[in-house]
């Protein structure tokens, strides 16, 4: 693509958080263990190379002393894109001696991985800047910040001369890459969190090393230099000028266009007391109240025995929906809810979505109706048109929003 190029991101609302999601990486175990097997692979075909092809290997170590974009080794096309550093900290430099022969480099992230498998080792959580890990790295396992800085593209380099294509396989090794170049090139913007279990099963250690992004302008500004023309719209861009600060850019046109619709297609209700005549509330300090939470259950399985087909229930978030519909399933309400209709729930697992949303509509389809419960301006919330039979009613738990949907919509008392 050329400078002149126009670049869309379309449905742009949650700009901000993909872009914290692309710089952001979680290590574990598996993906260590992963990392190894991976290493182990790669010293065979290079030991292989040297026996059979030892002048590929030495090209490529010509090329990396001059640096990885002077002789084409790098080339500058879309694929700098693809780095999760900023181009101008890498490209113009010559890669640090200890990782230019490929058997050192691999040694350089078996200490890396073996330093991550200690780290790991914990029974308290804990936060580390990125400064500080770096040094820490430096003390322990005797790797320094500029190497680290130039992990995603050496390997990258290495996978090309290796002649790599399932990079599907390598995937893990690229997991620790990222991570690495990201936490050599970041000094502010990030944390390091290392968690010993899951807060939802604490008995069962599940240690998780996470490199956390605080800044969504970082992944974005790589975009912004090189494109002169980059347009951020969206149906539901609200407040327009909360996106120039989060991305860090200054907007040369913003608009804001009103919304008309041809039809009465929405009919809200209020609801501002439970069956129990309990108050119910949207503030967030009542959210998970007992009563709240049990009388937004009542709801759904009064509108469930009422409401032909498909009804679509929204979440605030993933992590709430989680609490909520464990609770739901503590007291029974679940249970009852599902003697009326079949239950789907979206996750952040791609393909388990696709298949609830897939039997969603079969069981609206042959009459047994269902019910979808969602994440508010998540995927399918913006992806997937709940119309006709496939959304009869539509309900946020708890959460104050006004849309266009085709028929009714439940809101519990908030601020509009």
């Amino acid at each position: 693509m050329q400078k002149e190029s126009v670049v869309v991101f379309d449905e742009a609302h949650t700009i901000d958080n993909v872009c914290i999601e692309a710089l952001s990486v979680s290590v574990r175990r598996q993906t260590l263990e992963g990392a190894r097997r991976n290493l182990n692979k790669m010293r065979q075909e290079i030991e292989k190379f040297k026996a059979t092809d030892a002048g590929r290997l030495r090209a490529e170590y010509n090329r990396l002393v001059e640096g990885l974009a002077q002789r084409g080794n790098l080339p500058f096309t879309d694929n700098w894109l693809s780095n999760p550093a900023l181009p101008d900290d890498i490209l113009k430099e010559a890669v640090p001696g200890n990782i230019r022969r490929a058997e050192h480099f691999l040694h350089v992230l078996r200490r890396l991985v073996q330093y991550l498998e200690g780290r790991l080792e914990t029974d308290n959580v804990e936060k580390e800047g990125p400064v500080g890990f770096v040094a820490s790295i430096n003390t322990h396992a005797g790797i320094d910040q500029k190497t680290l800085k130039f992990c995603y593209d050496r390997l990258h380099s290495l996978m090309l001369t290796l002649e790599i294509t399932d990079t599907d396989e390598f995937l893990h090794i690229q997991t620790i890459c990222d991570f690495a170049t990201l936490v050599g090139t970041y000094t502010r913007g990030f944390s390091i969190i290392i968690e010993p279990f899951d807060e939802r099963m604490p008995h069962i250690p599940d240690p998780v090393l996470q490199l956390s992004c605080h800044d969504a302008s970082l992944a974005i500004k790589p975009v912004f230099d090189r494109f002169q023309s980059v347009v951020i719209t969206s149906g539901t861009l609200s407040p327009i000028d909360l996106y120039p600060r989060l991305l860090n850019f200054h907007p040369v046109v913003s608009r804001s266009f009103t919304m008309s619709l041809t039809r009465d297609c929405i009919c809200p209700m209020v609801l501002t007391r439970g069956s129990d005549q309990l108050p119910v509330s949207t503030k967030f300090d009542m959210r998970s109240d007992l009563g709240v939470v049990r009388n937004y259950g009542r709801l759904l399985l009064e509108m469930a025995s009422v409401v032909f087909d498909g009804i679509v229930c929204f979440f605030v978030s993933y992590s709430y929906m989680d609490g909520i519909v464990n609770s739901w399933n503590e007291n029974g309400i679940l249970k009852e809810i599902m003697q009326h209709k079949l239950v789907f729930i979206e996750t952040q697992d791609v393909v388990e979505t696709t298949l609830a949303l897939d039997n969603y509509r079969k069981a609206c389809d042959c009459g047994r109706g269902a019910i979808f419960f969602s994440v508010s301006r998540g995927k399918v919330a913006e992806g997937i048109d709940f119309d006709r039979h496939y959304g009869e009613d539509k309900g946020i738990e708890p959460w104050t929003l006004a849309t266009t949907w085709g028929g009714s919509a439940t809101w519990p008392k908030g601020q509009w």
